[in-house]
């Protein structure tokens, strides 16, 4: 008898494949070229855009749309990718209602702002989509940095500093290159292996090396980094996942969030990777929505993301929440969880009611559940590393650590707000330190 939504426990293949083709589909289709001109036009060119403070890499937005808007976009993409080395990746991830469009003028005048995203991926993919690398390398300097991570800081680091003549070695603890934006970010926002054909070509630069399967402090040590290299980066991520810290949390069906967003980012079909009937899903982050839309997608037929707080306060934008809510994801905010139940494997999952401030109401709530997704943080491990700022590695305004010669970025590092394009900037910002450094 084949699966469907009403079949009891954890199975795959819920759904018919059209479903599946369906649900997994590009969640912003790239725009033609009369639509990129069209969303181009709107937009004023500000002199002193509010969109540029806005975003984190420091794009020249107004400029990039009119490059776009003259019939230029491979010129576009390179004024995006100078400044922005992902800037392909981060078109589709990135949380433009939150940064550079909320600040467009025209969604302060009219609730509707430029295409800003969009008209990114628009240029970025021209350009790359022909196999074309803008940039080149400067004159060999003889210097060799480590780079700890091939993820968005990773890589932005190693690219800027190939383009300045140096030597680059890139370890990774994981099998691909790519870090969060290969094996972190849900499937139907990069469709079509995007994530590795982006890292096969920022590497065109030449002069950057990636070692797979070599994870800090058990295949390499900082400190064996320092002597064979002339500097070293920081930007391996957060590899821990934080428990719920209840009884239970090993019972069979309790799962990381980011575990289940890997397994379907590399399977070779999603009808493959197994799902719920009824999918809690713990957390108010992307990570959190990620997995709640992506279980929904798989043919779940019940999917609750929980959160301890308001609304107003989870971290995953308006717009992913709404994108929640409309493929039938239930979200219930001001409840922690309790107890989880089951003989073996979870079958509900029991939650305490809280106020503002976080004390229990009296009321509790109980989930049916066979599939939990823990989406609540994850932590940074890792031995002999610098000096921690709380959780994090304590970096000062150009991502130097604790520790002579070495530098961090991204998530691993404090003061981010842990988004790709954070990163990215993090990564290009601390390559140009670390060329100062190196040609002083």
């Amino acid at each position: 008898m084949p699966q469907n939504a009403f079949t009891p426990g954890i199975v795959a293949g819920r759904l018919d494949a059209a479903d599946y083709d369906t649900g997994f589909s590009d969640l912003h289709p790239s725009l033609d070229p009369h639509e990129a001109l069209v969303a181009a036009d709107r937009c004023y060119f500000c002199h002193d855009a509010p969109c540029i403070t806005a975003c984190p890499t420091d794009i020249d937005i107004p400029l990039f749309i009119r490059q776009i808007a003259t019939g230029t976009p491979d010129a576009a993409a390179k004024t995006i990718l100078s400044q922005n080395i992902m800037g392909g990746m981060c078109a589709r991830v990135c949380p433009t209602e939150q940064l550079c469009e909320e600040a467009c003028v025209r969604e302060a005048a009219e609730g509707k702002p430029v295409l800003i995203g969009q008209l990114q991926r628009y240029a970025t993919d021209h350009l790359q989509g022909q196999g074309v690398h803008p940039f080149s390398r400067a004159a060999v300097t003889g210097k060799t940095v480590a780079v700890v991570g091939a993820g968005p800081a990773g890589l932005s680091c190693a690219h800027r500093l190939a383009m300045h003549g140096h030597d680059v070695v890139v370890f990774d603890a994981r099998p691909r290159a790519g870090g969060l934006n290969e094996y972190g970010i849900a499937t139907y926002k990069t469709v079509d292996g995007f994530a590795q054909a982006e890292v096969d070509w920022l590497l065109q630069i030449g002069g950057i090396e990636i070692r797979t399967g070599q994870a800090l402090g058990k295949d390499i040590a900082l400190d064996q980094l320092r002597a064979d290299y002339d500097a070293v980066f920081l930007g391996m991520g957060l590899g821990g996942v934080n428990a719920l810290g209840l009884d239970g949390d090993g019972k069979d069906g309790v799962l990381d969030a980011v575990d289940f967003i890997a397994d379907l980012r590399q399977a070779s079909d999603v009808a493959d990777v197994p799902v719920g009937r009824d999918v809690v899903v713990i957390g108010g982050g992307m990570t959190a929505v990620d997995a709640a839309v992506q279980a929904k997608l798989l043919g779940a037929l019940n999917v609750t993301l929980v959160y301890r707080r308001g609304r107003d306060r989870m971290n995953a934008s308006v717009f992913e929440q709404d994108l929640a809510a409309s493929k039938g994801v239930r979200i219930v905010t001001h409840a922690v969880p309790k107890a989880i139940h089951g003989n073996g494997a979870v079958r509900e999952i029991e939650f305490d009611y809280v106020d503002d401030s976080m004390s229990p109401t009296g009321e509790t709530l109980r989930l049916a559940a066979d599939q939990v997704f823990r989406a609540i943080g994850q932590t940074l491990q890792g031995d002999g590393l610098p000096e921690l700022d709380g959780r994090k590695i304590g970096v000062d305004a150009q991502g130097r650590t604790s520790v002579d010669g070495v530098w961090a970025g991204g998530d691993c590092a404090a003061g981010g707000d842990d988004l790709t394009v954070t990163a990215v900037a993090e990564g290009r910002d601390a390559a140009m330190d670390i060329h100062a450094k190196l040609m002083a």
